[in-house]
């Protein structure tokens, strides 16, 4: 376990420097193509659940084999590549860096009140409509997407890496969350076909996404002026009102701890969807709060991965 615990840190502290180059070859694309590739081939005709089963069986454990064998080739090199190795691994499977600069992205020209960039570089990380959002439509859109990536694309990654020894765990589990994004759809072409990929995510997620929300409301810097008591009982109620089961941890974690209201009208392709509202909103959301958020992602990353390795470092020594 030692030298995964050493690859984690690593890794994360990877991440956070330097990211995902653009130019790099990305893990994920590669399993977006697979799974671009047998949903054309078995998203048809009948038993489209078993099939979709079989989507599951064969991306994320084909992804955790392939995962395993370069691992083990690297670690058989010597013990430097190896970390080295699974270091590179972990930090291309995690978000922070990414999540961050996309915010800052829409930050930047919002605080300078180029609305019609602010917009466009926020279609790009959400699905709903954006072309005619104001400063507090296009700041919550930011805020509730960070917040519930912070899980997904972070903590819940991490999460499989210490439990389960490292990067093979952690792709594996990035190989449902990409399932997920792809076919976990409850249309008529995917809700089917999906229905596996999409409930697999919600049950990897589970564990991960309270704990983050827990983290983020104990330890998140506390801009509202309501009293504990009361926030975490608001934190608990407004968290099942969102059509996720686990997104909404996060988005009512953030939303009590900055004193904003999250929640409410999106349209997508302009279709009007409502989502409930999270939050008491003490203030008006503005553009700051978007730092706000980066901020609480920050701490709350490093207390669960603070958390998790003196987890293993206590099982390393004991065991």
């Amino acid at each position: 376990m030692g030298p995964h615990l050493i690859a984690i840190a690593v890794g994360l502290l990877l991440d956070r420097i330097i990211g995902d180059p653009p130019t790099w070859p990305h893990p994920v694309r590669w399993i977006g193509n697979l799974i671009s590739k047998l949903t054309t081939l078995l998203n048809k005709g009948g038993a489209r659940k078993a099939k979709g089963i079989g989507l599951v069986l064969i991306v994320v454990g084909g992804t955790f084999l392939l995962t395993i064998a370069l691992v083990k080739a690297a670690y058989s090199i010597h013990l430097v590549v190896g970390v080295s190795v699974e270091s590179i691994l972990i930090a291309s499977g995690l978000a922070q860096k990414s999540l961050k600069d996309a915010a800052m992205d829409v930050y930047n020209p919002l605080v300078a009140k180029d609305l019609p960039t602010a917009r466009q570089k926020l279609s790009w990380i959400v699905g709903r409509d954006t072309d005619h959002l104001d400063e507090k439509e296009i700041t919550r859109g930011v805020v509730e997407t960070v917040s519930e990536n912070i899980s997904d694309g972070i903590t819940a990654p991490l999460f499989y890496a210490f439990i389960f020894a490292g990067a093979p765990a952690l792709w594996a589990y990035k190989a449902i969350n990409t399932l997920d994004s792809m076919v976990g759809y409850k249309n008529e072409k995917y809700k089917d076909f999906g229905y596996a990929a999409a409930k697999l995510d919600d049950i990897v997620n589970y564990i991960p996404s309270r704990i983050t929300g827990f983290i983020m409301m104990l330890f998140g810097k506390k801009e509202s002026a309501i009293p504990f008591g009361k926030r975490i009982k608001g934190f608990w109620y407004d968290a099942k009102k969102h059509p996720s089961p686990n997104s909404g941890y996060l988005e009512a974690a953030t939303a009590y701890q900055l004193g904003i209201q999250l929640g409410g009208v999106n349209t997508y392709k302009g279709i009007v969807s409502n989502r409930a509202l999270m939050g008491i909103g003490e203030v008006p959301l503005q553009a700051k709060h978007i730092k706000g958020t980066i901020s609480h992602m920050h701490t709350a990353v490093f207390l669960f991965w603070l958390c998790m390795t003196v987890i293993g470092g206590v099982l390393l020594v004991f065991t």
